[in-house]
């Protein structure tokens, strides 16, 4: 077996499995417990997460919020829709400007002016590789009061019905606007649960990183040494650091909520296993073969076939555990993606 290869980490997957709303109560979503070290797996409900955590550990939570970033607009002078889904601030210039997805991206060629709304319109003011448009929005007020009003939650491309509560797309600690999409393993989490995780002498560290739609990509490369990894901007303060690296310190375990809480302590991790301040782009890809130099434990969603997401998830467990545990899945009609039930390995 190749784990290089692409196609090693399919699997079949019913569409009926493919959640298209959050569960009805967040912690209430079914739990998968797998064990890195025997393969072993319990079958819970994800409240019984706290059964898991013990006095010491430390979870690592990604504070990111989901900006309403799909805009639906008209081209002037041209028929036809246009929409808009926002990737990243442009930093360097004044007022708001966004890198941008834009369809269909003939209809705006530099200096097109779009109309979103009354109070929102934009220009096209430059087309970056891949076809990246720079948007340089024109509005009265406050632009994030706007977004709100104006924009819908990015879902991601397999979900078809639409969203009735914007807030459950939102973690209950998310904090800092910037994200396409949700750290989805974050959403089965409640207030009340994150305090019994604290009352049971669990720290709660917050870290950040802005998903990007680049999530939800394919890989396209067979060979996975050939597959580069979309940036995303991430964030570890020198107080999340020295609290990691207390934890590991006394013996507790690092328990990452999350790929993106993966990731970013995996990039700002050094060979030696001690994590330092960081602030910029992460690539960082995590396939078998990685050494995992931080984190000691994860809670994360059900992954698409033959994503970096489902790679990263074998690297950590071991490819035939968890191929042994999306079968069993799927066998047991669990809800797959970013609406689904949780895992937690350990």
């Amino acid at each position: 077996m190749d784990l290089l290869k692409r196609s090693t980490y399919f699997y079949d997957l019913p569409e009926e499995l493919i959640a298209q709303t959050p569960s009805p109560v967040r912690d209430m979503s079914r739990l998968l417990c797998l064990g890195k070290a025997d393969g072993s797996i319990e079958h819970k409900t994800f409240h019984d997460i706290i059964d898991r955590l013990k006095e010491g550990d430390c979870l690592v939570i990604n504070d990111t919020r989901v900006i309403p970033a799909r805009l639906f607009g008209k081209a002037e002078g041209r028929e036809g829709e246009i929409e808009t889904v926002l990737l990243s601030r442009v930093e360097d210039v004044e007022g708001e400007a966004w890198k941008c997805l834009t369809r269909p991206g003939k209809k705006t060629k530099v200096g097109q002016r779009v109309v979103y709304s009354d109070e929102l319109q934009g220009v096209v003011t430059d087309v970056l590789e891949g076809g990246i448009r720079v948007i340089r929005f024109e509005y009265n007020g406050v632009f994030a009061e706007i977004l709100d009003r104006v924009g819908l939650m990015p879902l991601p491309p397999y979900i078809t019905e639409k969203l009735a509560d914007k807030n459950r797309y939102q973690t209950v600690y998310a904090k800092t606007d910037g994200s396409a999409a949700a750290p989805t393993a974050g959403l089965h989490f409640t207030p009340e649960l994150l305090k019994k995780a604290e009352e049971k002498g669990v720290e709660i560290v917050r870290v950040l990183l802005h998903v990007g739609l680049g999530t939800f990509r394919p890989v396209k490369e067979d060979d996975l040494k050939n597959h580069i990894m979309h940036a995303e901007y991430i964030k570890v303060t020198k107080e999340a650091a020295d609290r990691i690296n207390a934890v590991h310190a006394r013996g507790g375990r690092v328990i990452a909520v999350g790929t993106t809480s993966v990731r970013t302590l995996e990039t700002a991790t050094d060979e030696s296993g001690v994590i330092h301040p960081y602030e910029g782009d992460t690539s960082i890809f995590i396939h078998p073969g990685v050494k995992f130099k931080c984190v000691d434990a994860m809670i994360t969603n059900f992954h698409l076939p033959e994503s970096t997401l489902i790679m990263l998830v074998c690297a950590f467990a071991g490819y035939d555990n968890t191929m042994n545990a999306y079968r069993e899945a799927v066998s047991r009609k669990y809800r797959f993606f970013s609406f689904g039930d949780a895992m937690f390995i350990e």
